[in-house]
């Protein structure tokens, strides 16, 4: 039977260690200090739904700027599931980022679903699952972006994003149990990637890279770092025909995708370089 003592609030950093739970045990495999890092992003951008003060739902809502915004973690605990709880987070959560284009990665079977609030399909994003290990002939300059100022890594994402974030940015690239990546041509930051730990193996994103070799390079860079019992991920936008092939030449099997879609316009991004998303929750 439906509770009507159900209230929504903005979670604390405990609260969003609660979401990030359920989202392992739906499967989503969370890096383990994604909660950290997310909340950066936007520390009132989390919001959680309470029945007698228990948490039963969540959704994240990040104002990126005053024009563009991510939706994620949208979460109903399963006992909790078929009372209507979920709308009305999902409301609360669209009207916290009202006035803004709205960016999201959902399942496929949800799509319609999306569509009835506005969100248009844009392109899949597609993950992978390989292994660890393997070597590579260093024809590039590789470093590691801690040996590079910040603002070059800082400025070399605003390509592939709608919108400035320096501050998620700084902890991703830094956080504890990864390795991250840039790769030079000359004096120029040409690409870069990061891989962390996961609940299950190791995820790497983004993946950014002027040229599909560059961008091979960075990822056997990465790969290279994890022990060959390992599992490695790598989410990329099907609409990179390069990232595909990347993919599917290091024999890795597609295991989940996501349908990205928004409210308003596609947002100009270079697709192109992109050869591993950053975070289906977050953008």
């Amino acid at each position: 039977m439906k509770n009507n003592n159900f209230s929504i609030k903005t979670m604390d950093k405990k609260q969003l260690d609660i979401a990030v739970e359920w989202a392992a045990g739906e499967g989503w495999n969370p890096g383990l200090h994604d909660s950290d890092c997310y909340y950066k992003a936007d520390p009132k951008g989390f919001l959680i739904g309470l029945v007698d003060e228990k948490p039963a739902a969540s959704i994240s809502v990040i104002k990126y700027s005053e024009s563009f915004g991510f939706l994620g973690f949208y979460i109903v605990k399963p006992q909790y599931r078929g009372m209507g709880y979920g709308i009305k987070i999902w409301n609360a959560g669209l009207k916290y980022l009202e006035g803004r284009n709205i960016g999201l990665d959902g399942v496929t079977a949800q799509q319609e679903n999306y569509k009835k609030s506005g969100f248009k399909l844009a392109y899949r994003n597609i993950r992978y699952e390989g292994c660890g290990g393997g070597s590579f002939t260093r024809k590039y300059e590789i470093v590691r972006l801690s040996s590079l100022p910040f603002e070059t890594v800082n400025s070399y994402e605003k390509c592939f994003f709608p919108a400035v974030r320096s501050d998620f940015i700084k902890s991703w690239i830094a956080q504890p149990d990864s390795f991250s990546f840039g790769i030079m041509s000359g004096s120029k930051l040409s690409g870069y990637g990061v891989i962390r730990a996961c609940r299950i193996g190791y995820k790497i994103g983004p993946l950014y890279a002027d040229s599909p070799e560059l961008a091979e390079t960075l990822f056997l860079s990465l790969k290279s770092c994890i022990s060959p019992d390992k599992k490695i991920f790598l989410d990329i936008p099907e609409v990179n025909k390069s990232a595909v092939s990347l993919a599917e030449k290091f024999n890795m099997k597609v295991c989940f995708e996501t349908a990205r879609m928004y409210t308003g316009k596609q947002p100009e991004i270079s697709l192109d370089k992109i050869f591993g998303v950053t975070s289906f929750e977050i953008g």
